[in-house]
């Protein structure tokens, strides 16, 4: 190991393994290392991997190469989801010295001098056997920071391979939890996203839930927002979706998935509610908190998705009043039991309707601004520089942006919405100074 001790990341995927990635971090600097940009010649590179979206393998591969381009000498670590789930395929490619399984990540410290000698090492514990919940929250990464509050997944519905890369839901309590995030507010933090798997699950097991979690971080001195990433509809109850009404602290912006709006293919999904549940959800939102944005995820080209039950989901998304769609292209996935199911959707038709919903969304959003023009709101300001130009999420997560002053970074503000300008964000007026320096 060089005088240095430098190691840089390289973080593929979701919320949570942003929030992972800086805790792993943070391990590294606490023990001397210098953190640098991947592009930068480092000791180690941890590459932080995910197994949602396709291609896993060739993105990995790309990542390693570009690691051993730089510094044919450093230390090449893979962790995250692919590797728990393809330690051994990983451990193939070229360059990688150690791939860490779930379990293991969290002592990615202790194989810092490691080179491998063909192969690579493989660190990794059947899924079954992480249990532990380490908790953590990403920080001087983005202007959010990302605060885990749950991991793993008890649901095993038939498209998803996380249970089998993160385990069963766990969670820390209430009190650990603030502690975490009492620790990112004294590290800066203005907004504070909660993420997870499945954050809707927290306090599963014990006489602690969700919403006690909501009420209790409502009461942290210090910190101006909070945003809730992703809950599950079954799990998001009309007493929650009051609470955040009614808070000043929990931003009006919900992301729920709803996969299909057609209750024929959330059975074979098994997902855990169906599409009534899912329309009275938005239909409560709207009624107490007209301003919210609700986002939405969507898989096409699911096993059995027909031409009707396709155009059956596209007419119920038209109907509800929700602000943007994330729209996920099936893939087959090992060890899932979709891939037992007949009614293979050809890739060409899945990509047509995967645009067909793009296109949608696009219309979504443009009516959500569109409704919000001439309303006062508060956003967070970024800190780059947008030819001249500075940008920010207000509170009900419309993309914002005003003329560039350095000072606004980090900061949050009263703006009156102006109009959609040509790059689709929305031009604003400052209404009053920094509210929050």
């Amino acid at each position: 190991m060089g005088q240095q001790n430098k190691v840089a990341f390289y973080t593929l995927g979701c919320k949570l393994n942003f929030a992972e990635t800086s805790t792993i971090g943070r391990q590294f600097t606490d023990a001397g290392f210098a953190k640098v940009d991947f592009s930068e010649t480092a000791d180690v590179y941890v590459i932080n991997t995910c197994s949602v979206t396709e291609n896993a393998d060739k993105k990995c591969r790309n990542i390693v190469r570009k690691a051993n381009k730089t510094n044919p000498d450093a230390t090449v670590m893979v962790i995250g989801c692919y590797a728990q789930l393809k330690p051994k395929e990983i451990s193939q490619i070229k360059g990688v010295d150690v791939v860490l399984g779930a379990n293991e990540k969290f002592n990615a410290l202790q194989y810092v001098n490691y080179k491998a000698e063909g192969a690579a090492e493989i660190k990794h514990v059947a899924i079954k056997e992480t249990k532990e919940f380490v908790p953590g929250f990403s920080s001087g990464d983005r202007t959010r920071t990302f605060l885990k509050v749950q991991d793993g997944c008890d649901y095993f519905c038939s498209f998803c391979t996380i249970p089998l890369a993160r385990g069963r839901s766990r969670s820390a309590d209430i009190v650990t939890t603030l502690n975490s995030a009492k620790e990112a507010i004294a590290k800066g933090a203005k907004e504070i996203v909660l993420t997870g798997v499945n954050i809707g699950d927290f306090g599963a097991g014990s006489d602690e839930d969700f919403l006690m979690l909501l009420k209790a971080l409502d009461e942290l001195p210090g910190v101006e927002r909070y945003r809730i990433s992703s809950i599950e509809p079954n799990l998001l109850s009309n007493e929650i979706i009051d609470f955040v009404a009614a808070s000043k602290k929990i931003m009006p912006h919900f992301h729920i998935p709803l996969q299909s709006g057609h209750d024929e293919l959330l059975e074979a999904m098994r997902r855990r509610y169906d599409s009534e549940l899912y329309r009275n959800r938005v239909a409560k939102i709207k009624e107490v908190m007209p301003h919210a944005c609700i986002g939405v995820d969507v898989i096409v080209g699911f096993p059995g998705e027909s031409e009707d039950h396709f155009l059956h989901t596209m007419n119920f998304l038209k109907d509800l009043e929700v602000s943007y769609l994330h729209v996920f292209t099936y893939s087959e996935r090992a060890n899932t039991t979709a891939l037992r199911k007949d009614g293979i959707v050809p890739k060409q038709e899945r990509y047509e309707r995967t645009r067909q919903l793009n296109i949608l969304s696009t219309k979504l959003k443009r009516s959500f601004y569109q409704s919000q023009l001439g309303s006062e709101r508060s956003v967070l300001w970024e800190k780059d520089n947008h030819d001249g130009w500075i940008q920010g999420y207000s509170d009900n997560y419309l993309r914002v942006q005003a003329p560039y002053d350095d000072s606004l970074s980090n900061s949050i503000s009263t703006i009156k919405i102006g109009n959609i300008n040509n790059e689709g964000l929305l031009d604003c007026e400052l209404l009053t100074d920094k509210i929050e320096a």
